[in-house]
């Protein structure tokens, strides 16, 4: 079997930086209960996220505001131990959540650009092993696997410095400099479109989450969809009909 990393990958179109929770997948809550119940192990907090705004956030993110929330002093200690409990019980909680489903057309996308040998990756707030477990359970990590994977929520706390990561790691694999319009980034919150404005990168947003089209747009997204399935996002990303 060739290696992948020897296969030369087809350089059309932009690097591709796609968000998961909203763009990818719908988890069917089982991130929260996952976080909630490593806060109740970790610390006593019942209910820690309530009154935290998840969408769009970082786990690290997350985690802290939580921690403050409850009264708990955050330390990177406390921190780290919450974020390994979680992704320990993250893979059980995916598989009893009924609402767990990969988003219309995603599956398709995923597999024309691997198809297409195009370079693509991810751009987010989920810790890498959070994000490999919510798109195992969808049979896409795979995917991912093939070239530089992206950037994730363990390489910081603001969603910019992911992007940033997601950048240098595309650099590395193509051995060269990138301008961020060279790249796209995917997502379906406005603060997946603030973190990509302020590395430059400008943004596909799919109103497959919380938000409309018409709220993306006024978040300042530079192009929506309302479906990754439609033909539109794949004209936009470069992809084969």
């Amino acid at each position: 079997m060739t290696d992948p990393r020897e296969i030369p990958e087809n350089n059309d179109g932009p690097i591709l930086l796609f968000d998961i929770d909203g763009t990818l997948i719908m988890s069917g809550g089982a991130g929260a209960r996952a976080l909630e119940q490593a806060f109740v192990e970790l610390t006593g907090i019942e209910r820690a996220l309530s009154g935290v705004h998840l969408d769009g956030a970082t786990d690290l993110a997350i985690v802290r505001e939580a921690l403050e929330h409850g009264g708990r002093q955050v330390t990177p200690e406390l921190m780290d131990q919450l974020v390994s409990r979680y992704t320990a019980l993250l893979p059980g909680e995916l598989q009893r959540a009924e609402g767990y489903r990969l988003l219309e057309g995603v599956e398709a996308l995923l597999e024309k650009l691997a198809a297409e040998l195009r370079i693509f990756g991810l751009c987010t707030g989920n810790v890498r092993e959070g994000a490999r477990a919510k798109l195992a359970r969808g049979g896409v990590w795979e995917h991912f696997t093939r070239t530089f994977e992206g950037g994730f929520g363990s390489d910081g706390e603001v969603r910019s410095d992911i992007v940033r990561a997601a950048l240098r790691r595309a650099e590395t694999h193509r051995g060269h400099a990138l301008k961020p319009m060279e790249a796209l980034v995917i997502g379906d919150t406005p603060r997946d479109v603030q973190a990509a404005h302020e590395v430059g990168v400008p943004v596909l947003a799919v109103a497959t989450g919380r938000y409309t089209a018409a709220q993306l747009r006024e978040a300042g997204a530079d192009l929506v969809v309302d479906s990754l399935a439609e033909p539109a996002a794949l004209e936009i990303m470069c992809v084969t009909a």
